[in-house]
């Protein structure tokens, strides 16, 4: 089996994910090249509804003296919430098993990095 590793050309190596001309190989799987059709980056959207929600009942209780500072704290908390919150972005490859996210980071260039190696890996396998 190394004999068949040391042939193949790698396009992509790091602590967690190898690409070669055969294979994607990942911490928990690992995908034969000839099985995947296609390969993009991925957004998945976070939702911003508890911290919205936060922001209205925070400016509902402002409107009262006795929960004022209530109001102020939540909907403080809630745009903080918003502020600091960040969409993942994920690997997607269709197989012939359908669509998965192989990998997932809030890394954004890491993971174009990982899809530009896997879009090369397919051109090279013709």
């Amino acid at each position: 089996m190394e004999t068949n590793l040391q042939n193949e050309i790698t396009f992509y190596q790091d602590s967690q994910v190898t690409i070669t001309q055969a294979r994607f190989v990942t911490d928990s799987k690992t995908y034969a090249m000839r099985n995947i059709s296609s390969v993009h980056l991925f957004e998945i959207i976070k939702s911003k509804k508890l911290p919205i929600v936060m922001i209205i009942i925070g400016a509902a209780l402002l409107l009262s003296d006795d929960s004022r500072w209530i109001g102020i704290l939540l909907a403080a908390a809630g745009a903080l919430a918003i502020a600091l919150m960040k969409n993942d972005f994920a690997v997607r490859i269709s197989t012939n098993s359908g669509e998965a996210n192989s990998i997932v980071s809030k890394d954004r260039l890491y993971i174009q990095g990982i899809v530009d190696a896997l879009n090369e890996a397919i051109i090279h396998r013709g």
